[in-house]
């Protein structure tokens, strides 16, 4: 993947951009060569980066105040507990600047937690359930709640989703491609994918991005 990058750049008429919901430090994480990215957009773009140094940053805790978040956090914390899944760990809400992450199995999961609680996830659509409350419940705060990853759901407020990090960079290309694989409605990469500015493609894998990728350097 990271040589098939290069190898885009190396045309000099591309940008490279990478959105995510989670935050800097775990992006960072991910991603073994961080500074091919032009722009990286943690938390959906309501944290933005240029060549690796933060100019842009907005705040969940100021767009809903005290009160709402303590209702939320109450909410979940107590609809986890009274959830029955083979496992739970910890860090159940994580809460970042732009988005609050909450997890039933917990995010200091182990790999194979994470593995097992994706499988049990698939036949018994804990997230999707979760999901699906937390949107009749707190819906009235003007909230909207996606499935990120494998093992949690985002919550942010409306129009904070992955399409907040366009505003980042229209005007700046004339063709904003984008690859996700949560691409269908409930999965975080939705509305990007399906955004008017955008030209959407929906992966499973790296091999998969590469392959697209390829069509675009070989043409």
């Amino acid at each position: 993947m990271v040589d098939t990058l290069l190898e885009l750049k190396s045309k000099g008429e591309c940008l490279l951009a990478l959105v995510g919901g989670s935050d800097y430090k775990k992006i960072i994480e991910q991603i073994q060569y961080p500074e091919i990215f032009d722009y990286i957009f943690s938390e959906n773009g309501v944290v933005a980066h240029k060549n690796n140094e933060q100019y842009f940053s907005e705040n969940i805790v100021n767009f809903l105040g005290e009160s709402k978040i303590k209702n939320l956090i109450n909410y979940c914390l107590l609809y986890i507990a009274n959830l029955d899944i083979p496992k739970k760990r910890g860090t159940f809400i994580e809460m970042r600047n732009g988005i609050i992450n909450i997890s039933p199995i917990g995010r200091n999961c182990s790999y194979i937690d994470r593995e097992e609680f994706c499988a049990y996830n698939s036949n018994n659509d804990i997230l999707k359930t979760f999901r699906s409350d937390l949107i009749n419940e707190f819906g009235k705060y003007n909230l909207a709640f996606s499935i990120g990853g494998q093992i949690s759901i985002d919550c942010f407020p409306i129009g904070w989703d992955k399409t907040f990090c366009l505003r980042h960079i229209e005007g700046i290309s004339n063709e904003i491609y984008f690859f996700g694989d949560k691409t269908d409605i409930g999965g975080n990469d939705y509305e990007i994918f399906h955004d008017k500015r955008v030209r959407g493609y929906s992966v499973t894998c790296p091999d998969d991005t590469i392959k697209v990728l390829r069509t675009f350097l070989d043409s």
